[in-house]
């Protein structure tokens, strides 16, 4: 699920105009919950975890694994990146590939954040796994996460039903050193 093959990890932090990618760190815990219990961040993604519930299975240091960073703003958590392997993927298209995966808290919303601290990670990906290409699913009624595949150069490949609502699979094609 993780499989991110011979990356060293973790990368030094990673630093945009206004962001830091890194990896979790305790003083996280708090705004994971918080990310994790949200009806906002979860509405297209199945519904939000009771927060009595994570505060007993949240660990005191959150999960580190590479392709994970917690996205920083003048040092407090405002979101989360994820690349991992789809190797569960329901679309034949997406198994393998590695897949783009974004959480922010609603009051990071509208600022561009996830815009540039994804970027920001395609980036970092794109130096360490050249020629590799990154798919992200989202449902077709999450405009805000649409624009934002688009922002980033992914192009549909289809889109299908599951969870009761119409889904989109893009891929960003491979950046390679002659691009």
């Amino acid at each position: 699920m993780t499989d991110l093959g011979p990356v060293a990890w973790p990368p030094a932090p990673i630093r945009t105009e206004r962001l830091v990618l890194r990896e979790p760190e305790a003083r996280d815990r708090a705004a994971f919950i918080e990310l994790l219990a949200s009806p906002e961040v979860h509405a297209y993604l199945g519904g939000s975890r009771p927060r009595d519930e994570l505060e007993r299975e949240v660990p005191e240091v959150p999960e580190r694994w590479p392709g994970s960073f917690v996205v920083d703003l003048g040092g407090a958590m405002i979101g989360q990146i994820l690349l991992r392997r789809a190797t569960g993927h329901r679309r034949p298209a997406a198994v393998g590939k590695v897949d783009l995966g974004y959480l922010f808290l609603p009051r990071a919303w509208g600022f561009g954040y996830a815009a540039e601290a994804c970027a920001a990670a395609l980036d970092w990906f794109d130096g360490v796994l050249p020629g590799e290409p990154v798919v992200l699913a989202t449902q077709t009624a999450n405009v805000g996460s649409m624009r934002l595949a688009a922002k980033l150069g992914f192009t549909e490949l289809e889109r299908f039903r599951a969870w009761d609502a119409e889904q989109w699979l893009g891929m960003r094609s491979p950046v390679t050193l002659s691009d």
